[in-house]
């Protein structure tokens, strides 16, 4: 059985940190642009790390590979005349806790990466919902707490609306950075300094516009509504509706988001 391990020259025990340093180290070594001199050769042994890369930079695929070698070991070990692999029922007890030792270590570890994926995506997810949803609720409501509010006030929303802009930008970079890429060959950018990672589902394009044609068509159906229920708005809220939408607008998905993704983390943290 191929081992991916030694073909990126990486521990079974190494972070994904680990194996996409490696890879990128080893890749940007051997691409065929660089070596002129044999690119067959070149192309062969790039093809080999990529397909490691492809496998191990995957927690789900690493996790089935992963048991797929520990069981060829452990068979070959079975089979095998020496000292550490006898038929002696103790040896044969000591290597089946090992097996199962390191299959625990292996279940283990998929859940944790799938634990940093599932609340990496909820980053990406609760910031971008939060977005559209504030423009949807902008555009029907026109809040006026800006103008309504006094000196203090004005102070706080400025505050929290700095603070939610660079948390949201914070948020979206970290969900392009790991969702999204250039739009370019898995590994025709190996030459660059940041290497690609695998299965990132979006081009960048895609991503920022779906982002950006999103809030424009929440904003505007919110815009609609709100002028269909004028009437009734005004005489329900009037100390927050007003009929006339101001530059205050900007304001309030920025801090929508930042107090959506605040409640986020902290129930995340009081889960566990």
């Amino acid at each position: 059985m191929v081992n991916y391990y030694q073909i990126l020259k990486v521990s079974p025990k190494a972070t994904n940190a680990e194996i996409k340093s490696a890879y990128r180290r080893l890749a940007r070594k051997i691409h065929p642009d660089v070596n002129t001199t044999d690119t067959q050769e070149a192309a062969a042994e790039f093809a080999k790390i990529a397909k490691a890369y492809e496998i191990l930079g995957n927690p789900k695929e690493r996790a089935a590979y992963d048991r797929q070698l520990l069981n060829a070991q452990y068979q070959s070990s079975s089979e095998d005349s020496s000292v550490f692999s006898s038929q002696n029922p103790h040896a044969k007890r000591w290597r089946q806790m090992a097996y199962e030792r390191r299959y625990n270590d292996i279940i283990d570890r998929m859940i944790a990466d799938e634990r940093r994926e599932t609340m990496a995506l909820q980053r990406a997810i609760f910031p971008t919902v939060a977005l559209f949803i504030s423009a949807l609720f902008v555009g029907i409501f026109k809040p006026a707490f800006w103008t309504n509010s006094h000196l203090p006030g004005k102070i706080i929303l400025f505050s929290l609306f700095v603070i939610g802009s660079i948390h949201f930008i914070k948020r979206l970079r970290a969900a392009f950075d790991r969702y999204t890429y250039r739009g370019e060959n898995l590994h025709d950018s190996i030459l660059e300094e940041n290497v690609p990672e695998i299965n990132k589902p979006y081009t960048r394009f895609t991503a920022a516009s779906f982002l950006i044609v999103g809030t424009i068509l929440c904003f505007g159906i919110g815009l609609l509504t709100g002028n269909f229920m004028e009437s009734y708005l005004t005489a329900s809220v009037p100390h927050i509706f007003i009929a006339s939408l101001k530059p205050e607008f900007i304001f309030y998905p920025p801090i929508v988001v930042l107090l959506v993704d605040l409640m986020h983390t902290a129930a995340s943290k009081f889960e566990h």
